[in-house]
């Protein structure tokens, strides 16, 4: 349900006409430095089963026309490995945790513009977790580093007041700290990668 939204969202972005050149100049007088936004995965909150309770907030500075770095914030939960694949794994019963994880973290992120609205990111994410089993009671504390490589394209929307930034990714865990037992033997079967995420990122320029 979750990734159905996600693409049909990246389906109406690519689909209408918008304005798409995105590179941005000091000496153009409607220049925005600041923004602050978040992302349309916050829809997978909607899902009648299987919510994440995902909340995002994203503050961003640009630095020059090309250059962009910015704060996220960010809380989730989850009851499968991160790196399991779309397809009959993807939030299949035998590959759930005995419970979930909950994260509470801040990403630092930076994005170069290549060509017009074309850009590459990288989001490096601090996350603090929270193991809970299946009776909803707290067993441990643990701690993991996630990134996010990501190529997309950004949108100006109704005269640069507003943008939207379709795009896809590859994520990485690089580092975390010992898992519960019951939940790294299920989480050792998958990948540290995981390739073809979707995204759509909006925010507000001021």
């Amino acid at each position: 349900m979750q990734k159905k939204i996600l693409w049909i969202g990246l389906v109406l972005v690519l689909t209408s006409s918008l304005q798409v050149k995105a590179q941005y100049f000091k000496e153009d007088s409607t220049f925005r430095k600041h923004f602050i936004g978040s992302t349309l995965f916050m829809l997978g909150n909607l899902a009648p089963k299987n919510r994440p309770d995902f909340v995002q907030l994203n503050y961003g500075y640009r630095i020059t026309g090309r250059d962009v770095i910015s704060l996220e914030l960010k809380t989730w939960k989850y009851a499968w490995p991160l790196g399991t694949p779309y397809g009959k794994s993807f939030q299949a019963q035998d590959e759930e945790f005995p419970g979930y994880i909950r994260e509470y973290g801040f990403a630092l992120a930076y994005q170069r513009f290549l060509w017009k609205g074309l850009y590459a990111g990288v989001h490096v994410m601090n996350a603090w977790q929270t193991f809970v089993n299946n009776n909803g009671n707290k067993i441990d504390n643990g701690f993991q580093i996630f990134n996010t490589y990501r190529v997309g394209y950004h949108i100006k929307l109704f005269k640069d007041r507003f943008f939207i930034q379709p795009s896809i990714a590859i994520t990485h865990r690089p580092y975390h700290t010992k898992m519960p037992d019951d939940f790294k033997q299920i989480d050792d079967r998958w990948s540290k990668f995981f390739f073809g995420e979707p995204g759509l990122h909006f925010g507000l320029n001021f």
